[in-house]
């Protein structure tokens, strides 16, 4: 079964960080682009990070760029999301996702394959 199940999620302050991981089963991710998005309450899904298959392109959205780092372990089926400086606007819930197929930056989500449940990032001011 083809699953993608985020955690690191939680309630944090603003200027605090967390890691977001999220572990592949049922497929190998080193044949996968690999994304975060997030979606906040009211807003439409954006697109976060994104890391090619063999992690040698990365993609940041502006508003987290310098704050957020995308990595990924092939060897541990799992992508990383590291966020330092957390911001209220971050609130979010956060997926990952893997696409077979997509291009630089590879933030068109409709082009993705597997879609974690998500996890839910609150931070506070």
């Amino acid at each position: 079964q083809v699953q993608l199940v985020e955690s690191g999620g939680g309630l944090v302050q603003a200027g605090d960080s967390l890691r977001l991981s999220c572990v592949a089963s049922g497929f190998f991710l080193r044949g996968y682009v690999m994304g975060w998005f997030r979606q906040a309450p009211g807003k439409d899904r954006e697109s976060v990070a994104t890391i090619s298959k063999s992690a040698h392109m990365t993609y940041y959205a502006d508003s987290v760029k310098g704050r957020f780092t995308i990595s990924r372990d092939n060897a541990k089926n799992t992508v990383y999301l590291q966020m330092n400086s957390l911001k209220p606007e971050d609130t979010a819930v956060y997926y990952c996702a893997a696409d077979a197929s997509g291009n630089y930056p590879y933030t068109n989500g409709l082009s993705y394959n597997y879609w974690g449940q998500g996890t839910q990032v609150n931070v506070s001011s």
